[in-house]
């Protein structure tokens, strides 16, 4: 009976023993998680200030794009609203028209000329020809990609209103919604308001990389 019982202890003992190892053991692997948990942190920092990189290139290519590029070029600004010159430039499209010799201008030059001269009324069409009034005042012959024949009225110098310099798509859905407001103002301030955003961002993300510097 006595010899159960020391068993008995014995055993008891090795059980606790084992447990404690047991226990020990898991306290390691625990404290491997804040290790663990620290290195997602930073990758996700990483990640954070990668994209704060992106949205402020991306801000400074709007304004240039957008705004800079037409007003150091003296452009004209336009948004398609119809399919005549789908589907390379669909509704939408934000053209950049700018100032051209009209002797200059040549066969598949895209143009935007006035339908009637002196009227705000504009058409961005395709020169597909050349021809003359009876006067022997040169004019233009303009057609839509999309369309199927050429406009009916020949195109007159004092209605071109500019060549095409480059266009983007899908801002003129931005443009359209602004209506008749000064959409230059407005593109200006959405692109600084773009800008302003990247840099709160940046400066966000090189303050928190400081910190877990300081901390490490």
């Amino acid at each position: 009976m006595l010899e159960r019982t020391i068993d008995a202890a014995f055993d008891e003992a090795g059980a606790d023993a084992s447990i404690a190892v047991e226990t020990h053991g898991e306290l390691q692997e625990a404290g491997q998680h804040p290790s663990e948990s620290s290195s997602g942190a930073r990758l996700l920092a990483r990640i954070g200030r990668g994209l704060g990189v992106v949205l402020l290139s991306l801000a400074l290519l709007a304004v240039g794009v957008l705004v800079m590029l037409p007003k150091v070029t003296g452009s004209q600004t336009y948004s398609v609203l119809t399919n005549s010159m789908a589907p390379k430039y669909a509704p939408g499209t934000f053209m950049v028209s700018q100032a051209a010799d009209f002797d200059e201008l040549k066969l598949g030059d895209v143009i935007t000329y006035q339908i009637e001269s002196g009227k705000p009324g504009v058409i961005t069409h395709r020169i597909v020809g050349f021809g003359f009034l009876q006067t022997g005042e040169k004019t233009l012959t303009t057609k839509g990609d999309n369309n199927d024949v050429a406009d009916p009225q020949p195109v007159r110098e004092i209605q071109v209103r500019g060549k095409l310099l480059y266009a983007v798509p899908f801002v003129g859905f931005v443009a359209n919604a602004l209506g008749n407001s000064d959409r230059s103002l407005w593109l200006a301030v959405g692109a600084v308001g773009l800008i302003g955003y990247g840099g709160f961002t940046m400066f966000r993300e090189v303050r928190s990389a400081r910190k877990e510097r300081q901390s490490a």
